[in-house]
């Protein structure tokens, strides 16, 4: 529904203004319960890769660069295809691509189900169906691409004992779903919360995400200046 970076900035100026949130927010006032199916700890360090998408990548990327055990990250695009994986094609609603962040992570120092518990307490609301707070269309939905079997059968089992918990309000409608392919995003996207702290949409809609990481997750908190 919002097309453009600037005009994001116009959205959280207009919120800021209201004094609204408009349901950028994640929808948990605590960190959710750790996934009760979750992989033991590395043995010995390596290299994952999870991919999430919960509304605009600037918010997902600015809180899991905070991550402990997380050693990059990429905003971009997932679920369509490389030819349509460009943020003008992707706005207009038309490539069932979702704005997302591929996160890669080190298993000996973060599990895959510490970082759901992350996506699901503070980086954004799994009952909003095709939308986050003031961005609306299937391009901001909640959805984890799934690298493999195990990750899979994770996520699913999690969820699961979320809603069975009725730990939110409404029942999740985050979408579980192989990864085909991750894009990456053009390079002013990448950072964009860390390299705009004072845009008026930062500040309403992702700056509280990542001082609840920050309350909620002080062990896995780490400062973050940017590449």
């Amino acid at each position: 529904m919002f097309r453009g970076f600037s005009l994001r900035g116009a959205v959280g100026s207009l919120l800021m203004g209201l004094g609204l949130c408009a349901g950028c927010h994640a929808a948990a006032k605590a960190p959710v319960p750790a996934a009760a199916n979750d992989a033991a700890l590395a043995d010995k360090p390596g290299k994952q890769t999870a991919v999430f998408a919960g509304g605009c990548f600037w918010g997902t990327q600015s809180v899991f660069q905070r991550v402990k055990g997380v050693t990059h990250t990429e905003a971009g695009y997932a679920g369509g295809s490389a030819a349509t994986a460009t943020y003008d094609q992707v706005t207009t609603e038309t490539t069932g691509h979702a704005e997302s962040v591929e996160i890669t992570f080190d298993p000996s120092k973060i599990s895959y189900g510490t970082l759901l518990r992350i996506f699901f307490s503070v980086a954004h609301d799994p009952t909003q169906l095709n939308r986050q707070g003031p961005d609306v269309g299937t391009s901001y939905r909640s959805a984890i691409f799934y690298t493999s079997e195990e990750q899979r059968k994770v996520a699913a089992a999690y969820i699961q004992q979320l809603d069975a918990a009725k730990v939110f309000n409404g029942k999740i409608v985050t979408e579980v779903t192989p990864l085909k392919g991750f894009y990456n995003a053009e390079d002013y996207h990448q950072d964009y919360a860390t390299k705009n702290p004072n845009n008026p949409y930062i500040q309403i809609c992702d700056v509280p995400k990542t001082k609840a990481l920050m309350a909620q997750f002080p062990d896995l908190f780490v400062e973050y200046k940017g590449h």
